[in-house]
């Protein structure tokens, strides 16, 4: 791809690496003429500013030369030198060998040439310059002359050895880029020399037997010291040969696709793969010289390139001289696709002259990417917490490289993972309790003890009385503290006695006192009858009331008298309804809404009107007092009004309501409402409350449980992907699994007076009983309740007791039944029926299985939810049919008597219609009324 482009005949040269800005200096080229035969020369040096868009390169300074150029470098020489740009060295066509300042040429000061020498007696058409002694120049000219100049003594040369016999001209100098006293130098026959500059002798001269090669460019290998490039300028031989010293006899490998002699060659330092030759083939080809194949061609113009360089500070940039008169500037780096200038313009608006179609020639970029590109060393985090790395070991040229990846385990959270694997291993060992037991003694603070304390009853028996305790309500601690009451009140009572009385004389008098009282009460009770005098006063009109039987009236009177006790005695005789409207009646009286709530079991208005610093009551009487199916929604309505206080003690207060509730969505979003879990340990306290709340419900339910939760669900993909990022991927693939867990009501009812019944194991398939009397339809079939949505409490109404504190719950089943069979011999219509009989008994009800008839698949009854520590209910045994009861016949009063008639009438009817000609096919009608109506009639008279 061509950057910049300058319109020269020049001899180039980049300046050094150190150098930035980089500049590109040109000389004018010897042996060529423009069209206007112009014979000045000028060193020139331009600014590469890829800041400009356009193609043309900035002019920063010119230098009038009396002698044009065959070649030029640019050294770092006394760069080191704060401002010093180097030097530039010239080979000009009249043998002389200048130095020049770039620095006064940039400034445009007159002193811009250091140096001088004209040693040479012809044309110096190679230079070359030590990579290791910036100051040692090497210059090769006509008649085998070879010089070795030293800038810092530029005047006095020194030469390798004896001149080369024949003598010719040495078109190619180059230093070795390994070993800094070797030098070697190439002539156009073909014939490579290599000097050694300590010996200062030839050490080994390499030929082609085909005498054909005619040396136009030779360059050390940048890595190995022994291989060396030779270009052939001949079109009947266009290579390029490699050579190895330790291998001399032939070339070690030779690149071929010029079809015609080559120019130039340049070997990139940056990267040893990338080799540059341009022909007489109008090609700039880039060669990877160690598989021989072309990587890239550069576009050109129809003209030979005699000249290309690669830049040395920016590895992608390379130049290349024409002889049309042009310096172009190109990148490896990226293609484009090259338009063909021609019929590109716009069409005049009267000419409507169809357009040819513009060729495009598409350039491809490099085939492999270049080294200063690749990474030497690289790393990636994969999942799972691997860490792969590698690296590009160095090893000798042309050797294979054996490229080798590391993949390790990266861990950065221990105390993460340690905690995370002691709670895996209580899931699968079910240690619930010595693991809650730790948990309690490690807890950084008492609310967290609290916490754990809760989870742990959950495991143990009788878990509603150790909630009670928890809350500080024990029954043995209050039975004592009443017990001590009372011995202190007796112990009181036995030492009052009025001052200065002896107490054995005092009890010794009141023990006769007694005596006479007990016989004088005797003798009047024989001798006075109970006086039931009325009165007008309101003991009197209580009297009255009781004697007529108005037992209302008489409570009435009791209460707006404030005698409640004999109004309570008298409303139980009243009947049950009574005792209901006087135990509401006193309740509105009474201020302590505890005691109302315990008669009346409204627990509702305790939950959402109590103040909340009284929190630890209202949930101690919802374990004692709440029925199963009220108990968890009680729980959540008051752990609802804790978390909406937006406290951090109200929402640990209100976590505790959650767990007795077995609440696991509403523990989690009242848990990460206060605390922020999104540090690996936050997280992982989150996650061990709550898989220990779920496996406390999995045990009371005997199995798995659902929880729909969206805040659940992002936690635990979280800590999924934190365990699977350090490299614990089992436990993360357990943690991740679906958790479409329904929490919803777990307590049972409360179990105060005994140890809870362990889990029953599930029964297995039943029967159903057998149908009882009564009609049922045969279409309709038994419906069974869907099963509740996610998320929501599953009713638990029929399935729990009604009564008090304790009772075990009983499973209901849902009968099956089918109608008895249609018995009896077909009758024809036109026999006439039999008037029902006045003493017509109803056949008894089928109680037996019907052989034959298919029966109804048992239907599975979903396990009923109880809250962890209440009592359960046993195996369910088989249901046994009650036998028929005989139904006794009486006579029919005379208020009913209407109904008889009606039914009777109807019968008739029916009978006239079933004997009708025109109803004649209809058999099935008669028969139906013979077997229907009567036993309708004969249910009917049972029924009054």
């Amino acid at each position: 791809m061509r950057v910049k482009e300058i319109l020269r005949t020049a001899t180039q040269a980049w300046s050094p690496a150190t150098k930035h800005p980089v500049y590109l200096a040109l000389g004018t080229a010897a042996q060529q003429l423009d069209a206007s035969f112009n014979t000045s020369a000028a060193l020139e040096i331009f600014e590469m500013d890829f800041a400009d868009s356009s193609m043309d390169m900035k002019l920063r300074g010119t230098l009038p030369t009396s002698n044009r150029f065959h070649s030029l470098i640019w050294v770092a020489f006394d760069m080191e030198v704060k401002g010093s740009s180097g030097r530039l060295i010239g080979g000009s066509e009249s043998g002389s060998v200048t130095v020049f300042s770039p620095d006064a040429i940039l400034s445009a000061a007159e002193d811009a040439v250091i140096g001088q020498s004209n040693k040479h007696t012809g044309p110096v058409h190679a230079l070359d310059y030590n990579r290791f002694q910036s100051n040692l120049i090497a210059s090769g000219a006509s008649d085998s002359e070879i010089y070795i100049w030293d800038l810092n003594n530029f005047s006095n040369p020194m030469t390798p050895g004896t001149k080369s016999q024949p003598a010719e001209d040495v078109s190619v100098v180059a230093w070795n880029s390994q070993v800094q006293h070797i030098l070697a130098s190439a002539n156009p026959s073909g014939k490579a020399i290599v000097w050694d500059l300590r010996k200062n002798e030839p050490i080994i001269k390499i030929s082609d037997h085909s005498n054909r090669m005619h040396c136009s460019g030779m360059l050390w290998h940048p890595d190995v010291a022994t291989q060396l490039l030779l270009a052939s300028e001949d079109d009947r031989l266009p290579v390029i040969q490699m050579w190895d010293l330790r291998f001399a006899t032939s070339p070690l490998k030779v690149l071929e696709s010029h079809t015609r002699g080559i120019l130039s060659i340049s070997w990139s330092q940056a990267d040893p793969e990338l080799l540059l030759s341009s022909g007489k083939d109008n090609r700039i080809l880039c060669w990877n010289p160690n598989t021989g194949e072309v990587i890239y061609e550069l576009p050109t113009a129809n003209q030979w390139c005699f000249d290309v360089q690669w830049c040395p500070r920016n590895p992608a940039l390379l130049s290349a001289a024409s002889f049309d008169g042009r310096i172009s500037v190109y990148s490896v780096m990226g293609g484009r696709l090259q338009h063909d200038p021609f019929g590109t313009g716009q069409t005049l608006p009267p000419l409507q002259v169809p357009q040819p179609s513009v060729e495009t020639t598409i350039i491809p970029p490099l085939k492999k990417p270049p080294k200063w590109v690749r990474r030497p060393v690289g790393a990636s985090f994969a999942f799972g917490g691997k860490l792969v790395t590698f690296e590009s070991p160095n090893v000798a040229p042309q050797q294979p490289i054996r490229r080798q990846v590391h993949v390790s385990q990266v861990t950065t959270e221990t105390e993460f993972l340690q905690r995370s694997d002691e709670l895996q291993a209580t899931l699968q060992s079910g240690s619930f309790s010595s693991y809650c037991h730790g948990k309690i003694s490690s807890a950084p603070s008492d609310a967290e003890q609290d916490i754990w304390r809760f989870l742990m009853v959950n495991f143990e028996d009788e878990a509603r009385v150790k909630f009670l305790r928890l809350l500080g309500f024990s029954k043995d601690e209050l039975q004592r503290k009443v017990s001590h009451q009372t011995t202190i009140s007796a112990c009181l009572g036995r030492k009052l006695h009025p001052n200065g009385l002896d107490v054995n004389d005092l009890a010794e008098k009141m023990q006769t006192l007694s005596d006479q009282v007990c016989v004088s009460c005797a003798l009047n009770h024989c001798m006075h009858a109970r006086n039931l005098m009325l009165c007008s006063d309101t003991d009197g009109l209580i009297s009255q009331a009781l004697l007529v039987g108005n037992f209302e009236a008489a409570v009435d009177l009791c209460l707006n008298d404030g005698r409640f006790a004999e109004a309570i005695l008298l409303s139980i005789s009243g009947g049950e309804e009574l005792l209901k409207k006087t135990q509401q009646r006193y309740l509105r009286q009474q201020t302590n809404s505890l005691i109302s709530s315990v008669v009346t079991q409204n627990w509702r208005d305790i939950v959402q009107s109590c103040e909340l610093d009284n929190w630890k009551e209202a949930l101690a009487a919802l374990l004692t007092y709440a029925n199963p199916e009220a108990f968890a929604p009680l729980c959540d309505t008051l752990g609802a009004r804790l978390q909406a206080e937006g406290t951090e003690k109200c929402c640990l207060q209100a976590c505790l309501c959650f767990i007795c509730s077995g609440n696991i969505e509403r523990l989690v979003e009242c848990w990460t409402s206060q605390r922020d879990c999104s540090s690996p340990l936050a997280l992982e306290d989150l996650v061990e409350k709550v898989m220990i709340l779920r496996k406390s419900i999995e045990r009371l339910r005997s199995g798995e449980v659902c929880v729909q939760s969206s805040a659940l669900t992002e936690k635990l993909i979280q800590y999924s992907s934190i365990l699977a990022s350090q490299g614990s991927l089992s436990s993360s693939g357990s943690f991740g699994a679906p958790v479409g867990f329904m929490s919803g009501p777990s307590m049972s009812g409360p179990s105060m007076s005994g140890p809870s019944v362990p889990p029953s194991s599930p029964p297995g398939p039943m029967m159903p009983p057998p149908p009882g009397p009564g009609f049922l339809s045969p279409t309709s079939l038994p419906s069974f309740p869907a099963a509740p949505p996610g998320g929501a409490y599953l009713p638990l109404g029929a399935g729990y007791p009604q009564g008090g504190p304790g009772a075990p719950g009983a499973k209901i089943f849902s009968g099956a039944g089918v109608p008895p069979p249609l018995t009896g011999t077909c009758r024809r219509l036109e026999e006439p029926l039999n008037t029902l009989p006045e003493n017509y008994t109803p056949p008894a009800p089928i109680t037996a299985p019907v052989m034959g008839f298919p029966m109804e698949a048992p239907v599975p009854q979903d396990r009923i939810q109880v809250p962890p520590g209440a009592p359960q209910e046993p195996s369910v045994q088989s249901l046994q049919q009650l036998p028929a009861e005989h139904v006794e016949q009486k006579e029919i009063p005379a208020e009913h008597m209407i109904l008889k008639t009606t039914f009777s009438s109807l019968v008739q009817r029916c009978q006239l219609a079933a004997a009708d000609p025109v109803t004649h096919t209809r058999t099935h009608t008669r028969d139906t009324l013979h077997t229907r109506l009567p036993r309708a009639f004969s249910i009917w008279q049972a029924l009054i």
